[in-house]
């Protein structure tokens, strides 16, 4: 095990008793990297930094599971001279089991001072390297293959591509880490990470690590980080504006609105910061708009069918490429979108409108061959008031009608009444006229 192959390089009076152990060890922090590096995170590991060179921390590790940087050349290149000239040594740890490290992520460790992987990670697909002061990033001999391919812990340490090297095959855990990052001599200070002390009986030495201070994002701070993730960004736009939609069609500003808002405003920041195709967003928003058509008559029809298939396409291709690789929805979040969008479309808002402008009167067939007067021009939409009541009207036929002309409902359609001028209107099979009285 590493525990037992690591060596201690301090002798008997690093030994400490019961009383002592980690507290006369500088501690150590620990900032946590998780998803795409965006400006959040590139700002958040800076300040680490500074906070530890202000500090009695003796060294930081950055524990990197990401599949990429979405931040300019310029950005990342700053953030790895920052890592170079830091004064205390920069620890790159990729894990825990299963994260990943490709392409910005993956160069963070070829310039931090101690780099290691955890058993089953994975890092890679670094693409072009980038240049920092001390020259271009390089992974030594293993730079090309790390350029499009992706290697395993076992891998990486075989090719050179990691600056701690032990006879385990990875580093499992953070402890192992610390432990093995014990007696470094980094930036001309020795790394004490470990200490030896009694156990209670007093006849065995037990190797305890220096304290580790973890450090994340503020509330807010993770708030739009988490909101600039590929698949909460595309769940926040379109559910955003679906709810902006359904508040469109009741009275009144209510919570969905709200609530649409606050989706609207945290997806957009996540469309400024991941890269995008604008076409792409441009076919989701028409999508949208061709499904409202169909709620303000009430009855899901051509233009919802037509939405629905115009939004599964831009969804589809809505990011492109970050520096790690192709963004990609994940087929979980794509089918749970469109299934929340279609019932909202094909059944929640059509119901609602219907609701909405229906009466007390159970069943409106009574109203076809009734008549009444136009409120406003109707050319071809308007309303008409039918017996005290106004409703939402569209010309039989287009044949417009002016205000306050009187008028005969032909049909219904849905919650819309197609009527026609009381004299001069042509007969046809939709209209249900009372026979005259012989």
């Amino acid at each position: 095990m590493l525990i037992s192959a690591l060596a201690i390089t301090f002798g008997a009076s690093q030994v400490a008793n019961a009383e002592g152990g980690t507290n006369d060890l500088a501690p150590v922090d620990v900032v946590e990297v998780n998803g795409l590096i965006d400006e959040i995170v590139v700002r958040d590991i800076e300040q680490a930094i500074d906070r530890a060179e202000a500090s009695t921390s003796q060294a930081v590790i950055l524990q990197v599971n990401s599949l990429g940087g979405v931040v300019s050349k310029t950005r990342m290149e700053a953030l790895f001279n920052k890592i170079i000239d830091s004064k205390i040594p920069i620890a790159v740890w990729v894990g825990p089991t299963t994260a990943r490290a490709y392409g910005s992520a993956a160069q963070l460790l070829a310039v931090a001072d101690v780099s290691a992987m955890a058993d089953g990670t994975r890092i890679g697909k670094t693409g072009k390297l980038l240049t920092t002061s001390a020259g271009e990033v390089s992974f030594g001999d293993a730079s090309a293959t790390l350029r499009t391919t992706t290697v395993n812990s076992k891998e990486a340490k075989r090719l050179g591509a990691l600056k701690l090297t032990t006879d385990d095959e990875g580093v499992p855990v953070l402890r192992n880490m610390l432990l093995a990052m014990n007696g470094l001599s980094i930036k001309g200070q020795v790394l004490r990470t470990v200490v030896e002390v009694k156990s209670d009986s007093g006849d065995e030495l037990i190797r305890e690590a220096a304290t580790t201070r973890f450090f994340k994002l503020g509330l807010i701070e993770r708030l739009l980080h988490t909101a600039a993730s590929p698949p909460v960004t595309f769940l926040l736009v379109i559910i955003g504006m679906a709810l902006l939609i359904f508040e469109f069609f009741t009275a009144g500003i209510g919570i969905a609105g709200v609530v649409g808002a606050v989706c609207v405003v945290l997806g957009s920041h996540g469309l400024a910061t991941l890269p995008l195709r604008g076409a792409s967003l441009a076919v989701i928003i028409v999508s949208m708009l061709l499904m409202s058509i169909d709620v303000q008559v009430g009855i899901p029809r051509f233009f919802t069918g037509a939405g629905l298939v115009s939004l599964a396409l831009g969804s589809l291709t809505l990011f492109r490429s970050s520096d790690g690789g192709e963004i990609r929805l994940s087929w979980l979040t794509f089918i749970s979108g469109m299934i929340a969008i279609s019932l909202a479309f094909v059944v929640g808002m059509p119901s609602m409108v219907r609701t909405r402008f229906a009466t007390p009167t159970i069943g409106r067939e009574w109203m076809i061959g009734s008549t009444g007067r136009a409120v406003g021009t109707i050319n071809p939409l308007g309303i008409v008031q039918i017996h005290d009541a106004q409703w939402r009207a569209r010309t039989n036929r287009s044949t417009p009608i002016q205000d306050g002309q009187e008028l005969r409902v032909a049909a219904i359609d849905g919650v819309t009444l197609e009527v026609e001028p009381l004299e001069g209107a042509a007969r046809d099979y939709r209209e249900m006229r009372k026979p005259k009285s012989e």
